[in-house]
């Protein structure tokens, strides 16, 4: 990945972002300065805040589903079992 060489020969999707950290570990005075940097070129490599977000999408979307399905039964509960059309 350092090298700047992709799987396709090209450049790695995450080389712009290490360049950036690694230039701003070479500069700095203390690693916590380039904290964000290094948060930027490891979610590039792992994309562990995207599949965070996902889940967190993913299990919003089914607690709607199973409070609409919820509802539902009450409400069917409420009618006397009649269908709806």
């Amino acid at each position: 990945m350092a090298s700047g060489w992709g799987i396709t020969g090209n450049k790695g999707r995450c080389y712009d972002f290490w360049v950036d950290f690694s230039e701003c570990m070479s500069r700095c005075r203390e690693p916590k300065d380039c904290h964000l940097l290094r948060e930027d070129y490891l979610e590039c490599l792992h994309h562990s805040k995207e599949f965070q977000r996902r889940n967190r999408i993913y299990k919003e979307e089914q607690r709607q589903l199973r409070a609409a399905a919820r509802k539902d039964e009450e409400s069917d509960e409420i009618h006397g079992g009649a269908t709806k059309h």
